[in-house]
């Protein structure tokens, strides 16, 4: 019964991941198209989309702590990913509504990678001590 909990787990981080990746591409085209602006734009690109493409890399890791590398490197991309969130807010390239809806979306997965890492970091200790 709990692997098939994990298992439900990865199928919605995997979903949760592929959708902000999406929302990510489609914000990157518009700041492109509509606003001109394509520095951020990129860096943004590549981090939001970077936090799907590691949780994909975790699903295959060799080991625990190989899994947990991985997930870490979504954590750290998707705090990233707030930072050029705010920057754009603060520059006037989004507005409140569309900072607010992608950053509490970008948000929710920084808290759930971050429990993910946790967990995983705990598991490890635990086995290294026994």
């Amino acid at each position: 019964m709990k692997s098939e909990a994990m298992s439900d787990f990865g199928k919605l981080m995997e979903e949760k991941c592929m959708n902000f990746a999406v929302r990510i591409t489609n914000l990157c085209r518009f700041l492109v198209d509509e606003k001109k602006e394509n520095r951020i734009s990129d860096q943004l690109f590549r981090s939001g989309t970077s936090i799907g493409a590691n949780m994909a890399e975790a699903q295959c890791a060799i080991s625990k702590k190989d899994f947990t590398s991985k997930v870490y490197i979504s954590l750290k991309e998707c705090n990233e990913s707030l930072f050029w969130l705010s920057l754009l807010m603060r520059t006037g390239y989004l507005n409140k509504k569309q900072y607010d809806s992608i950053y509490d979306d970008c948000l929710e997965l920084k808290r759930l990678l971050a429990t993910i890492t946790k967990t995983s970091k705990e598991r490890i200790e635990i086995e290294n001590n026994k």
